[in-house]
């Protein structure tokens, strides 16, 4: 039996401090280590969740999604995150500093673009 796990998921980002603060308040993390170009978040002791990096690349491109035209830069992975209010979570993470997309899938989940537009899910359980 394997003994890895996954612990952390790193974002590129155009300033990592940037994304991680807004990571930050959008889920109620803590800082946990940090440097000039990378920062390192996670769930408060006691509680559980998945940490998540960022890292500064100079030559950061916004990912395109839903991709449009061949030789966008694609979306290469995104964040489900599970809310309790949909309608609640999703103009919090506007004020925060999201932008909604335009193209919603679902009607049970809400596709938002982070500040170096990631796309994440907010989704309610049920």
């Amino acid at each position: 039996m394997a003994t890895a796990r996954l612990s952390t998921v790193v974002l590129d980002a155009h300033d990592a401090q940037e994304l991680a603060a807004f990571y930050v308040r959008l889920l109620g993390y803590e800082v946990r280590a940090e440097e000039p170009h990378w920062v390192l978040i996670g769930p408060p002791p006691g509680t559980e969740g998945t940490a998540l990096a960022f890292e500064t690349e100079r030559e950061y491109v916004r990912p395109v999604w839903p991709t449009r035209n061949p030789g966008d830069q694609q979306m290469m992975l995104h964040l489900d995150i599970e809310v309790d209010d949909l309608e609640a979570e999703t103009a919090r993470a506007v004020a925060e500093g999201a932008v909604l997309a335009d193209h919603q899938p679902q009607d049970d989940v809400r596709v938002l673009l982070d500040p170096s537009g990631h796309p994440f899910c907010l989704w309610v359980s049920g």
